[in-house]
């Protein structure tokens, strides 16, 4: 039998690499492991509970590469919107989804 093929094969196919190999394997990071988007501070401009929309002003929005603005957003749950009102400062967070931004977390800072 000729050792050379067989060799080659086990090298190719991973076999003789051992545990180190299986080491040097990166991981996809886990949900533990990465870390969450700080929320962005917001002014509400307006509520449209009808529509499940607000309008936020917002400062920069890294994970959308959005610099400051004023824009409308939906709203992954309505409830989101319950008790809102024009004027109350937030911290949320937004992703896109079904392609229209859309907040997916939403807390109301405490009146100062």
């Amino acid at each position: 039998m000729n050792t050379i093929p067989v060799l080659c094969l086990t090298v190719a196919l991973g076999l003789g690499a051992g545990p180190a190999a299986a080491q040097a394997t990166p991981r996809p990071p886990t949900a533990a492991s990465t870390p969450a988007m700080p929320l962005v501070q917001g002014e509400v401009r307006k509520v449209d509970v009808a529509k499940g929309l607000v309008v936020l002003r917002h400062g920069d929005m890294p994970n959308l590469a959005m610099p400051p603005m004023t824009m409308g957003f939906d709203v992954a749950d309505p409830r989101m919107l319950d008790g809102l009102k024009v004027g109350d400062k937030v911290r949320f967070q937004a992703q896109v989804i079904r392609g229209k931004a859309t907040v997916t977390e939403l807390k109301r800072e405490a009146a100062r």
